[in-house]
């Protein structure tokens, strides 16, 4: 059983992966891991919000 938090922690950490990779690439670090972090966050928190309201 999945809550908000396992879901905010997911999407932060895929986030944050993504955000090295795309700074990696770009050369620009300092802004895509932060840019990703909060990308990932708000994506996986709308993610637990929408298996919460299933369930219900």
């Amino acid at each position: 059983m999945k809550n908000k938090n396992s879901s905010l922690a997911l999407g932060a950490g895929m986030g944050l992966l993504v955000g090295v990779v795309i700074g990696a690439i770009t050369d620009n670090i300092g802004l895509w891991i932060p840019l990703g972090l909060c990308l990932g966050a708000g994506v996986g928190l709308a993610l637990g919000d929408k298996s919460k309201k299933k369930t219900d």
